[in-house]
C-alpha cells in the first residue's frame, strides 16, 4: 500500500548546481538521489570540473531503469552547467525529456495556464512569481499535499532555495 508523506522535502540537491524533484516512494527516490549524488561527486573530482546536468539526468535514468521492477520513482532534474547553462530534464518512464521548464505528473495541466503562458521564456525570478499561486491552486484540489511549497532557483552562482508554508502561501 502507498502512504503519502506530506512533510518530506523532495527537492534534493545532488550537486552544487544540480537539484532533483523526487516523485513516488520517498525511500526509493532518496536512495537513488543519494547514489547519484555520490556518483556526481566522484565524477566531478575525476574531471576536475562541475558535472553536467545531462550527466546527472542520465545517472538517474540508468538507476531507475536498472531497478524499475523494485522502484516507484519519477524524477525531475534541474541545474546549471558551463556547457549548456540552465536545463530541466524530466522522466517518468525511463525516457528523459529536456525542456526549459517541467511540472511533475501530479500537477494538473490547467496549472500551466498561468498568466502570461510563457514559463519557458521568462528569466529565473520572473518565472518564480507565477509558480507559488499555481501550486497553491493545485494543492487546494489535491488530497495528499502537505501545504508546503519548496522552490529552487539555480544559476551559475548555485542554487537558492525558498520555502513557503502556512501564512506565506498565496
Amino acid at each position: 500500500s502507498y502512504v503519502a508523506n506530506r512533510v518530506t522535502d523532495k527537492l534534493t540537491p545532488v550537486h552544487e548546481r544540480i537539484f532533483c524533484c523526487r516523485s513516488g516512494s520517498a525511500a526509493d527516490t532518496q536512495a537513488v538521489a543519494d547514489a547519484v549524488a555520490y556518483q556526481l561527486a566522484f565524477h566531478s573530482v575525476e574531471l576536475e570540473e562541475p558535472p553536467r546536468v545531462r550527466t546527472a539526468a542520465r545517472l538517474f535514468q540508468q538507476s531507475c531503469y536498472r531497478y524499475r521492477e523494485e522502484l516507484s520513482a519519477g524524477i525531475i532534474v534541474a541545474g546549471w552547467d558551463p556547457r549548456r547553462g540552465g536545463q530541466v530534464g524530466s522522466f517518468q518512464s525511463q525516457c528523459p525529456l529536456f525542456l526549459p521548464w517541467s511540472v511533475p505528473s501530479s500537477v494538473p495541466a490547467w496549472v500551466l495556464g498561468c498568466p502570461g503562458g510563457d514559463l519557458g521564456r521568462r528569466r529565473v525570478w520572473g518565472s518564480l512569481t507565477c509558480v507559488p499561486p499555481a501550486l497553491a491552486l493545485a494543492m487546494m484540489r489535491d488530497g495528499s499535499s502537505g501545504g508546503v511549497i519548496r522552490l529552487a532557483a539555480i544559476s551559475e552562482e548555485g542554487g537558492e532555495r525558498t520555502v513557503l508554508a502556512g501564512a506565506d502561501l498565496p
